[in-house]
Parts: C-alpha cells; sequence; structure tokens
C-alpha cells in the first residue's frame, strides 16, 4: 500500500470519527431529559471514539461534558453556571466538580 492510500485512508477513518461524535452528542442531547443514563452512555462512547482515532473533542463539546465524572451536563438541570471574577464556573450536581473557563471583558 502506498504512502497516499494510507494518508487517504486515514483521514477518511478521522472524518467518519468526527460524524460519530457528532451524531453522538445530538443522541445525548435529545435523550437527556427522558433517559440520562443513555445520555451517559452516549457521551463516554463518544469520548471513547475520540481517543481512539485521536480525534479532538470541538469546545462546545468539551463544555457539555463534566471534566471529573464525564457527566453529560445541561445548565439548570445538573450543573450550575456562574460568572465570577473573569470565569465562567461550571459546577457539576453529580460529582461536585467544577470547571474554570476564563473571559475576557473587551
Amino acid at each position: 500500500m502506498s504512502k497516499q492510500t494510507r494518508k487517504k485512508n486515514k483521514d477518511l477513518t478521522k472524518k467518519i470519527a468526527e460524524e460519530r461524535i457528532l451524531k453522538l452528542f445530538e443522541l445525548a442531547e435529545m435523550n437527556h431529559e427522558i433517559h440520562p443514563e443513555r445520555a451517559q452512555r452516549y457521551v463516554t462512547l463518544a469520548r471513547l471514539i475520540s481517543m481512539r482515532y485521536n480525534v479532538r473533542l470541538e469546545r462546545e463539546q468539551k463544555r457539555k461534558i463534566c471534566q471529573h465524572c464525564y457527566a453529560y451536563l445541561i445548565p439548570g438541570k445538573n450543573c450550575r453556571v456562574r460568572m465570577k471574577n473573569g470565569f465562567v464556573l461550571t459546577t457539576c450536581f453529580e460529582c461536585g466538580g467544577q470547571r474554570r473557563i476564563p473571559y475576557y471583558l473587551k
């Protein structure tokens, strides 16, 4: 197999992995209210796919996952979002973990 063919196959697998991750996050969004454990499983699968195929999660996707327990976060349902001292503070109700994301005022 030539180098070009291998590169095409690798690009194709990464593209398929990105599509699957996106679909899993959509499914988690739809099923969170009815089946929160199913949404948790979808997020777990998306993380495993991203690690297996070395695909980064997008910024919005990362912010929907708790860093500590990997729960799917919905503000007001299972997490609290506050703005404090130049940070967006997200607190998970499942584990109590906090994530601080800086924001800048212009």
